[in-house]
């Protein structure tokens, strides 16, 4: 199997005795990361309801609304599934290895999860609201009753958690609309105020861009006391979902996919196959959304019912393509770099968050709200750039990223070593 001069493309049991990285898992975390910035975005840039339609604000011309189908078809999603399958995978690395150096497995898993949750809750409320690292920390500490799980077992019960999940809100929103449809007078307030929320009238519009514009104190008063629970309600609200991504993301680890261990004509197959029809399956769901004027509830449950399967096998044929680049491109200079950006990936996603932060909200340059869908994506080109160029030099001197070595000796409550020993 092809690889970079000192590299290894280990199975499971290879990687977790010796220690060796697994280098195409550090590329497909690499390109994950930057594919996160991707999605969010919109987030950062615009009050949340623009995040899934163009309708909501942020421009409703041609090329927005391109930008807007092109990240529906590609990036919405996917980039969270794949980056929640990598977290699962991770997790079961770090285990193994805690296993296989005489640690106590349940004290290394736990430690991480802890603090993890602690870093999610700071990102949260002192820097952006839409964390992940919280939803991953408290699903990531039910792994360690799961790690000795089957392939089979670990995907079938991801698969279940991810389909209840869609179920759920799928019964909710068709609920609505029936309700709605049928004459219901007690459903048309609560139908027309889920509507109302993807327009630039909407309160929710009008809230968050007069918090986002304004200074630090009011985005903390807005985040603690208007909004204090949302990291423990959005545990509720995505667990099932999340829970099942990182099953899966344990299956494929397990099955070699992101262990590097599938040969490259069978990382094309899965490629071609999955990315071939989870992209046929959102065309057709963009072809409705948009005859029908990008209808909110079409809209909403496009993206939150009908999609997940088709996007859940894309975010699997995304894994399949990335390890296919790490083998293929293994020498070249640009895959070094998504790989150290992939080893720097923590402090990669939590850099971005304080840098667009910085320059949308008020305290920084006061961006939000005025910079068109299409344009957000020149500050992603530019952030790329940013992660591309630091993350190398730094790892070449340091054995880890900043905030990944914070996270390792707060676990280990240890100051650990920093310096390279390459």
């Amino acid at each position: 199997m092809r690889g970079g001069a000192g590299h290894r493309w280990p199975h499971r049991g290879t990687a977790a005795v010796t220690g060796t990285r697994i280098t195409a898992l550090d590329v497909t975390r690499g390109f994950a990361v930057m594919g996160i910035l991707a999605m969010n975005i919109i987030a950062f840039a615009w009050p949340e309801p623009v995040y899934m339609t163009p309708m909501a604000g942020g421009g409703s011309n041609i090329t927005d609304v391109t930008a807007w189908a092109v990240n529906y078809m590609l990036i919405d999603s996917k980039m969270r599934g794949l980056f929640s399958m990598l977290f699962g995978a991770s997790a079961l690395l770090v285990m193994d290895r805690a296993d296989a150096a005489g640690r106590n497995i349940a004290r290394t898993h736990i430690a991480r999860m802890a603090v993890l949750g602690l870093f999610g809750l700071l990102h949260y409320y002192l820097i952006w609201w839409g964390d992940i690292l919280f939803l991953y920390a408290a699903c990531g500490m039910l792994l360690l009753m799961l790690r000795n799980w089957s392939v089979r077992a670990l995907a079938i019960t991801g698969a279940v958690l991810i389909a209840l999940q869609a179920l759920f809100y799928g019964s909710a929103l068709l609920a609505i609309r029936l309700a709605h449809d049928g004459g219901a007078a007690s459903v048309a307030k609560e139908y027309d105020r889920f509507v109302g929320q993807f327009t630039a009238g909407s309160t929710q519009f009008a809230e968050q861009m007069l918090v986002y514009r304004g200074d630090y104190a009011a985005i903390l008063y807005h985040r603690f006391i208007e909004h204090g629970t949302q990291p423990f309600a959005g545990v509720a609200q995505f667990g099932a979902e999340t829970l099942g991504l990182m099953l899966i993301g344990m299956a494929l680890f397990k099955s070699g996919l992101l262990g590097g261990a599938w040969p490259i004509g069978r990382l094309m197959t899965w490629c071609g196959r999955c990315l071939a029809l989870g992209i046929i399956a959102n065309l057709a769901l963009l072809v409705w959304q948009v005859a029908t004027g990008l209808d909110a509830w079409v809209v909403a449950t496009s993206t939150i019912v009908w999609s997940v399967p088709f996007d859940v096998v894309m975010s699997i044929g995304y894994v399949a393509l990335f390890m296919l680049l790490a083998q293929r491109f293994a020498e070249s200079a640009i895959i070094a770099r998504v790989a150290a950006t992939g080893r720097a990936a923590f402090t990669n996603y939590l850099g971005t968050s304080v840098v667009m932060t910085s320059l949308f909200y008020g305290y920084g340059l006061g961006l939000f709200g005025e910079v068109s869908r299409a344009a957000c994506y020149l500050f992603v080109l530019g952030a790329w750039a940013l992660m591309l160029l630091w993350s190398k030099p730094w790892l070449e001197r340091y054995a880890y990223g900043p905030m990944e070595w914070l996270w390792r000796s707060l676990a280990r409550w240890q100051l650990q070593p920093i310096r390279s020993h390459a």
